[in-house]
């Protein structure tokens, strides 16, 4: 801790706390609403600052960062259409439970609630999407507003937090003392709450394991894959926590989400006994609320999540555990001894994972590209630690059925289906873990809304893979308007550019697919390229899924 005697500005002690706080990226659009904080970080080599080229990419960058990293990932943009450009992150951080922390340039004290130049009250505008807003109106006050951000963005269930920040007040100069970093808060199981879990669990015939939410790690997967073992209780992951359980464990049963597979639903409506660890169950994963009734269940449910007011808030469960995954699962391990492996939970488990790898098998569609094959052909082409982004869009449900998560945070997607987030969030996962190879899919629709991101990716030398699937139309749209409105087509379809060219135009390598055999050279090629690449996959319009074409869709209603 800094106890600073000198005089400092607001943006100085400003930096130093997010320093403390061990912030080691911030992600930015430059506005003039927060020059000073700017020039604070000129001196800072210890935050770097990646400027992106719209403050939404900014925020998924941010969220992202949050997401790999358990701590807030930290975006700062100007006022007014800064910050609303911004709130498509702080929507998925608000979602996916995810740390975060947006900081706002706002106008001088002095000319608030005039409607001056870009002018919001963010504490109105954000109450929504975000856990916390405030506004500091004295540089006195910066180390106690950074740490209850800090601290609220990280504690319970986790989200963003914004702060609006006057121009003004980030050039007061101060004596304040900084304060301690945050430390974090975790709960963890009450002491009747295992051996209530235990006789619920060992009461049952077919008891079945739904993970989600936030707060995990690692080594928190390796339990929960230790205690499976043991006990023989099958695992489901919830909507886009696909890499909270290795996809070829024994005992995983596939994710709930998009494009399911019935005989997944089949398996939870027919369970008696469903222990959820940190997931929600929220829409996605329960089919539009259907899969599990509400609000009391037919199935037994234990529900173990770290935000309090999520316990009961939907579904109505035998016994609610207020705790975070990471202790529960500790604690689920470290009292295995009380779970008794039964035969038939084990038979269970293998009859679930088969039928697991049964839907994981490629499917053939019309057209000379088959992403079934391509998604398999990335699996094979990649380590296990390779980190797959992607938004939203029918290219998701190729991905999500045919592609294998075999580590923790594999997976960055957005559970809110926010169209544009693969691309930055796979700049941000490469910032963090140079290392490692790191892969965006988008749909040509989903890679417009911030394709614009390549740009960033080059200047920092992110040098990730983005696979473009494209097929000239917004897809999902496209299926929900077939459905409700047969060859009534409006609304739908793009006029593109040429990928390849747009992405040779930023610097990049680039490839294009337009037959499956074409992908693994492709893959291998820009794998080797040393900078960011892109490869461009061409894909018929009338395919939609993997079990749907316009034209079946049209057949079927007619």
């Amino acid at each position: 801790m800094s106890t600073h005697d000198e005089t400092r500005s607001g943006a100085e002690v400003l930096i130093d706390a997010l320093n403390i706080n061990a912030v080691e990226r911030i992600y930015c659009i430059p506005g003039e609403s927060y020059l000073a904080a700017l020039d604070a970080l000129y001196d800072r080599s210890e935050i770097s600052v990646i400027v992106c080229r719209n403050e939404g990419g900014a925020a998924f960058m941010a969220e992202a960062e949050g997401k790999l990293s358990g701590r807030p990932g930290v975006c700062f943009v100007t006022r007014g259409p800064g910050a609303t450009n911004a709130s498509g992150g702080l929507h998925v951080a608000r979602q996916d439970s995810t740390p975060m922390i947006l900081l706002i340039g706002q106008i001088a004290r002095k000319d608030l609630d005039r409607e001056a130049f870009q002018e919001i009250d963010y504490r109105r505008m954000f109450s929504e999407v975000a856990k916390w807003v405030a506004q500091i109106d004295d540089a006195e006050r910066i180390p106690e507003y950074l740490n209850r951000a800090f601290s609220v963005a990280t504690s319970g269930r986790p989200g963003p937090v914004v702060l609006a920040l006057p121009e003004d007040m980030l050039t007061d100069l101060t004596a304040v003392k900084d304060a301690r970093p945050t430390q974090p808060v975790s709960t963890g199981p009450a002491p009747t709450d295992m051996p209530r879990c235990a006789e619920l669990l060992a009461s049952a015939e077919r008891p079945l394991i739904i993970v989600g939410g936030s707060g995990w790690s690692e080594a928190t997967r390796l339990q929960l894959q230790q205690f499976a073992t043991a006990s023989g209780i099958p695992v489901i992951n919830s909507f886009r926590c696909q890499d909270f359980f290795d996809n070829e464990h024994a005992n995983y049963a596939g994710d709930l989400g998009i494009g399911v597979n019935p005989g997944l639903y089949r398996l939870v409506e027919e369970s008696d006994c469903l222990l959820v660890i940190g997931a929600r169950l929220g829409e996605m994963t329960t089919g539009g609320f259907s899969l599990v009734d509400i609000p009391c269940p037919q199935q037994c449910m234990i529900h173990v999540h770290p935000g309090a007011e999520e316990l009961g808030h939907v579904y109505q469960p035998d016994l609610a555990i207020n705790c975070s995954s990471q202790q529960f699962i500790a604690a689920l391990v470290a009292n295995d001894v009380n779970f008794v492996n039964s035969p038939t939970w084990q038979e269970q488990a293998d009859l679930a994972h088969q039928q697991y790898l049964d839907w994981n098998r490629a499917v053939k569609v019309p057209g000379d590209v088959q992403l079934a094959e391509i998604f398999h052909s990335l699996r094979e082409l990649t380590d296990a630690d390779t980190i797959v982004c992607n938004g939203a869009g029918l290219n998701t449900s190729w991905l999500h059925r045919f592609f294998r998560y075999r580590q923790y945070r594999n997976q960055l997607a957005p559970t809110s289906g926010t169209m544009g987030y693969g691309l930055p969030a796979a700049i941000a996962a490469k910032l963090c873990y140079p290392e490692r190879c790191v892969v965006a899919v988008a749909g040509d629709g989903d890679f417009l809304m911030t394709g614009q991101e390549l740009a960033t990716a080059m200047q920092y030398q992110s040098n990730i893979i983005v696979i473009v699937v494209n097929n000239g139309t917004y897809g999902t749209i496209r299926m929900h308007q077939e459905r409700e409105y047969p060859g009534r087509v409006i609304g739908t379809d793009m006029v593109n550019p040429d990928f390849v060219m747009l992405a040779q135009a930023h610097g990049a390598h680039a490839e294009r697919v337009v037959k499956t055999a074409q992908f693994e050279g492709a893959f291998t090629r820009c794998l080797a390229a040393g900078k960011p690449a892109l490869i461009e996959v061409r894909l018929d319009a009338n395919i939609l899924t993997p079990t749907m074409t316009v034209d079946s869709m049209r057949a079927r209603v007619q």
